[in-house]
């Protein structure tokens, strides 16, 4: 089973989300697949440097990941930007979600345990 990775940037009690486009879109934390030799924190850094335009310091697990598709299995960490500004790179939007805005609703369906996860920690 292929690891995607998702990063909870984590920054003055708020999280970053992005928002996918599409039939399909919803809010979703950034990030992408685990390539071959990689860790997933290396992947963490690597797609929100390549999604985001910032660099992070990829912090603990949000715990189990969860079934995508068959193929797909999401993991979740918590992360801080140590340098850059995030830019919506592959993203039609990005926003910082208070603890109090977080809807789980608003998030594709693979991404809401870890909001309900996230959302008494930030």
């Amino acid at each position: 089973m292929q690891i995607v990775v998702g990063v909870a940037v984590v920054e003055e009690g708020r999280v970053l989300a992005a928002y996918r486009p599409g039939p399909d879109g919803g809010w979703e934390f950034p990030g992408g697949k685990v390539e071959p030799g990689e860790s997933e924190e290396q992947a963490a850094v690597r797609e929100i440097q390549e999604e985001l335009d910032v660099e992070i310091a990829v912090g603990e697990s949000l715990g189990p990941g969860v079934d995508i598709s068959a193929e797909y299995r999401l993991h979740v960490y918590r992360a801080r930007i140590v340098a850059g500004d995030p830019v919506p790179r592959e993203h039609s939007e990005l926003r910082w979600f208070g603890p109090a805005e977080l809807d789980e609703s608003d998030w594709l369906a693979p991404d809401r345990p870890f909001v309900r996860r996230l959302r008494p920690r930030i």
